[in-house]
């Protein structure tokens, strides 16, 4: 965490901050002399919707992409799980969706390569102390793309890139890692870890937990989202943000049945009559 905060005041500093009005030269293709050869030896940060929309892609459970294609770093400075994906242990540490005719899960790439040359930080209003985005152009060596004569504003890029799904699903993700509760001292426990891991980024497993437990028997959940978080993984990943919510920082996102409550505050009852 002291490392992305490092590069957040880096950002701030170094890149000149752009809005979604703002202009640039870019373009992406085989004909560039760079094409692919900035697919390799890069840290690429995946979210929990980069992790559905690939292992969608490649027709694999949650299971056997975070298994086959997923490192997760272990920080003592981290106060939630990471996903990173794992490059070929090759002398480039190619990425292992990447031949010599481009990205073969383009449609399905993570939100990182759909951005690039463009990243995005916050930075804090002075005034209120809200967080507002802006945008900067990463330049590196290496990449010829920036010489080309296709302009277009940061509005037409991200709209041409797909990126408007990707940010509606991310919305919310950023919702729960921003959440004050991380910037508290305390930990979370291994069990909640364990319990973040599932719901974000192991959907399938998360799905078992859900509909083969007694979840519903202790939850009120209406059919029509039972439907949806069944048949839909979209929806069952927003779901799984709302457990989170309530799982890890108690918050009313999710609503226990009164009779379990009743039959809980009954147990207390017992427990404090019996002096335990």
């Amino acid at each position: 965490m002291r490392e992305i905060e490092r590069l957040k005041e880096e950002i701030l500093k170094d890149y000149p901050k752009m809005t979604k009005d703002s202009p640039f030269s870019f373009a992406c293709h085989p004909g560039v002399p760079c094409f692919n050869a900035c697919c390799a030896d890069v840290n690429i940060f995946l979210t929990p919707y980069d992790i559905l929309r690939l292992k969608k892609n490649l027709g694999m459970t949650s299971e056997e992409f975070l298994s086959k294609h997923t490192v997760s770093p272990f920080d003592k400075n981290s106060r939630y799980p990471v996903i990173l994906l794992a490059m070929n242990e090759d002398e480039k540490k190619s990425c292992p969706f990447v031949d010599e005719s481009g990205c073969t899960v383009y449609e399905d790439r993570p939100w990182a390569c759909r951005m690039y040359p463009l990243g995005m930080g916050s930075q804090k209003d002075a005034g209120d102390g809200t967080e507002s985005d802006f945008y900067f152009l990463l330049k590196e060596d290496v990449c010829k793309g920036h010489n080309e004569k296709n302009q277009q504003t940061v509005a037409e890029w991200l709209e041409n890139q797909g990126i408007t799904e990707y940010d509606k699903m991310g919305y919310y993700f950023k919702e729960l890692t921003l959440h004050e509760f991380f910037s508290k001292p305390e930990n979370l426990t291994a069990k909640k870890i364990e319990m973040f891991f599932t719901a974000c980024y192991n959907l399938d497993k998360f799905r078992k937990f859900v509909f083969e437990s007694t979840f519903f028997d202790k939850f009120e959940v209406d059919d029509g989202t039972k439907e949806r978080i069944k048949n839909d993984d979209g929806e069952l990943l927003k779901f799984s943000y709302f457990w989170l919510r309530f799982a890890l920082f108690g918050e009313k996102t999710i609503k226990v049945k009164e009779e379990v409550l009743e039959a809980k505050q009954k147990e207390l009852d017992k427990k404090k009559q019996a002096g335990v």
